[in-house]
């Protein structure tokens, strides 16, 4: 539980399905890379998918994010507002018989939040409570707390000012892990508080200023920390119990094009990596905050724009304006796969993987396709229309099932599932 937060901020309700948090088996184990690095041979067939428009924005839709459980999705915008959708109503709506419903048509946006004065670059959504984290080109970080009968936005304001730094002996957290006495160098910092309690607010009331611009956000699986990256090379560490910002203290020498695209842990928090605008795939320890390793030049002179660990750890698949997507060994930094034939070099896109790890999915920008490969033979195997005007931006697949959204550059925000 946050600390600062009263308890009946997490009472469940109609909105808010019960057993929020809790992870759903597996269909299927993840892939093992590892034992199979060379594989050749058949592919797979990726399933037919059915899609739904499910809403727009004002504004360009710039990223999306499913919760740990599956159980939500929430979207970014250009328009500076954030839309939250529960998936059992979406999969509801797309039912054949759904706009013949006795009660009307089903409504799947439960929640629009209106808090941040610039567009939306990332977001996500703590491990086990109702509450969710956007990052801003306004700086900011926003913490909104979900709550039955309706979201209730909860946030709080920080600024940073110079200071002399101070070692800290470390820091407590669900896993019990240390940090070391010289890995973080604390900045302090000044809150605002803001309270808007009724239940139609639809503004947040804590704000966490940061000194830069917010690219990309990732909740530390225990709930306890946040990782922002920013257009500072180095990664912003958060206690957001103490809204205390931390600065590895042996950070390797970055340049001045090193701003950060993606940030994200890894399933246990041990590592966390990030895909910088120079191009760059660095691995962080999450205990040390050491910099334990740089593939430089991971996408030639292009900008690395994602990266994220497959479930075992092992493993990190990137994507670059090199319209490039690699999968690289975390161990040795050695290029396992390359996924190639999809063109991707204006926008700031990501490769994922679908919920089993058994194919890897992408943007076309020219044709407007997404594009999809096995992960193990790194062949082809689909090629389908996005239904986008104009090139979409984003692609985030479900965690625990065969779903994904997409949203662009038209406002709209799609959900696809696979066809029964």
């Amino acid at each position: 539980m946050l600390r600062g937060v009263p308890s009946s901020a997490f009472d469940l309700g109609t909105s808010i399905p019960s057993g929020y948090g809790s992870i759903p088996a597996p269909r299927t184990a993840a892939v093992d890379f590892g034992a199979v690095q060379e594989t050749k041979g058949s592919s797979k067939s990726f399933p037919k998918h059915e899609t739904r428009h499910l809403s727009e924005h004002k504004n360009i839709a710039r990223c999306a994010r499913f919760s740990p459980d599956g159980k939500f999705v929430a979207t970014g915008s250009s328009d500076t507002s954030i839309k939250l959708f529960e998936v059992a109503k979406i999969k509801q709506m797309m039912l054949p018989d759904a706009r013949d419903a006795r009660d009307g048509p089903v409504r799947p946006v439960i929640r629009t939040f209106y808090d941040h004065l610039q567009p939306i670059n990332d977001l996500d959504f703590h491990p086990q409570n109702t509450v969710l984290i956007s990052g801003s080109k306004d700086n900011t970080i926003n913490k909104t707390c979900l709550h039955a009968p309706l979201i209730l936005p909860f946030l709080v304001l920080c600024c940073f000012f110079s200071s002399s730094p101070s070692n800290i002996t470390s820091i407590s957290c669900k896993t019990k892990q240390e940090f070391t006495s010289n890995s973080y160098v604390s900045h302090v910092t000044t809150f605002r508080f803001f309270d808007f309690s009724k239940m139609t607010a639809k503004r947040a009331f804590r704000v966490i200023q940061d000194t830069h611009n917010v690219r990309s956000v990732s909740f530390h699986p225990s709930g306890d920390f946040l990782l922002a990256g920013t257009d500072h090379p180095i990664p912003h560490l958060y206690d957001i119990n103490t809204f205390q910002c931390y600065l590895s203290a042996n950070a390797p020498e970055i340049n001045d094009n090193g701003a950060i695209n993606q940030v994200r842990y890894s399933a246990t928090g041990g590592m966390y990596v990030t895909a910088s605008k120079d191009g760059t795939i660095r691995l962080w320890d999450g205990v040390t905050a050491n910099c334990v390793r740089s593939i430089a030049g991971a996408h030639g002179t292009a900008e690395a724009t994602s990266a994220n660990f497959t479930k075992d750890q092992r493993f990190v698949l990137s994507s670059g304006k090199d319209s490039t997507v690699k999968l690289w060994e975390v161990g040795t930094g050695k290029l396992v796969k390359q996924y190639l034939g999809a063109t991707h070099t204006q926008l700031r896109c990501q490769a994922v993987f679908n919920d089993t790890e058994e194919f890897v999915l992408s943007i076309d920008e020219p044709t407007n396709e997404i594009v999809i490969w096995d992960a193990l033979t790194a062949e082809k195997v689909a090629k389908w229309p996005s239904n986008h005007i104009g090139a979409f931006r984003w692609l985030e697949h479900s965690p625990t099932e065969a779903a994904y959204v997409t949203c662009g550059t038209d406002r709209s925000i799609r959900f696809w599932k696979e066809s029964l």
